[in-house]
């Protein structure tokens, strides 16, 4: 364990210029480095981005987007000096603002941007503080003491770099924070530091040789997501890709799923029609009526018949009458879907 590397002082930096510091440390003679919200991207469990995505950034194939939620970006942002004091006002705690950017004293490839330092009551010991915000409904992933396991790993990766035992993390969702706010402590754990550096030493080789990294670990629905930012456009005329024997089962699995999918949506497409037939002499009955019922011996079957009013624009006479408003608002979405069938040679 040593003391980690003061880098640079990052406060009233560009943003451009703190980026690039970053990707290749302030005098950029770091080939590549990973931060502390890259670790949870290596593990597989980052729920915005892919390891595959992450190489493809440090290797220079894809630039970062940072046009996605923007908003939400600036609120988090404008949120981090709002929660520290709330942070310090129930702990009773000392803020230390730390602008640093720090490495790791034996990887140099493990940079960290931290937020704050904190001084324990009572204690004096010394750890790292981070601010986060959610919304009420992600709220639940603070319940009962827990922690979403990637600001976890995010808070590991800055107590390795810093040699420090203690970190705290505080995630505010609303107006009261004595009830809207969590804190949760991570103590340091050398096994699973060492799992983590052995993990980060892995990817940095990746990137060095150029080897894309395997997406295993990685949640089936995240790596979709990822593969489709990634490979979002189709390219028309490329040609047809020749698939190894390895590869049979998955392939003939999915063509057997979807083809079950297919009868399941004809059956029910098949039911609603009887339904739909059915139901004529019952709301022929009903005229109108909202709630009607049959009590029988045992039980009583109800049936309700609501009328629900819906709002949505006219996109004919939007399109007719405010072309160019049309235009303006017109959204274009894309997305592909693998879909895999089995026909006789």
């Amino acid at each position: 364990m040593a003391a980690p590397i003061p880098l640079c002082d990052t406060k009233g930096m560009p943003r451009a210029t703190w980026l690039a510091a970053r990707a290749h440390g302030p005098d950029g003679s770091i080939p590549f480095t990973l931060g502390g919200s890259d670790i949870s991207v290596i593990y597989g469990i980052n729920p915005w981005k892919t390891p595959l995505e992450l190489w493809m950034e440090k290797t220079g194939r894809i630039t970062p987007d940072d046009t996605t939620n923007l908003y939400q970006k600036e609120m988090g942002h404008l949120m981090e000096p709002i929660v520290a004091h709330w942070y310090a006002e129930l702990t009773g705690n000392e803020l230390i603002e730390d602008t640093m950017m720090y490495q790791h004293a034996k990887y140099p490839f493990a940079l960290g941007d931290l937020d704050y330092r904190f001084r324990q009551k009572g204690t004096g010991q010394i750890g790292v503080f981070d601010s986060k915000t959610t919304t009420y409904h992600k709220a639940a992933d603070w319940s009962d003491s827990a922690c979403p396991p990637y600001y976890e790993l995010q808070m590991r990766w800055y107590l390795a770099i810093m040699d420090l035992e203690l970190a705290e993390l505080g995630c505010l969702w609303g107006m009261n924070p004595q009830n809207d706010m969590a804190i949760r402590p991570v103590n340091r754990d050398i096994p699973t530091e060492d799992d983590m550096f052995e993990r980060a030493t892995a990817f940095i080789d990746c990137c060095r040789t150029d080897t894309p990294p395997v997406m295993d670990d990685v949640l089936p629905e995240v790596a979709m997501a990822g593969l489709q930012r990634i490979y979002l456009q189709s390219q028309a005329g490329l040609p047809t890709i020749e698939f190894g024997a390895s590869h049979e089962k998955a392939l003939r699995r999915i063509a057997q799923l979807q083809m079950e999918n297919s009868q399941h949506d004809a059956a029910v497409r098949k039911n609603e029609k009887e339904v739909t037939a059915l139901s004529v002499q019952i709301a022929a009955l009903m005229e109108d009526h909202e709630h009607g019922e049959l009590i029988l011996p045992s039980e009583k079957i109800i049936a309700d018949y609501k009328t629900r009013i819906t709002r949505r624009p006219d996109s004919d006479k939007l399109k007719k009458d405010y072309s160019a408003v049309y235009q303006d608002v017109l959204k274009e979405s894309c997305s592909r879907k693998l879909k895999a069938s089995i026909k006789p040679l």
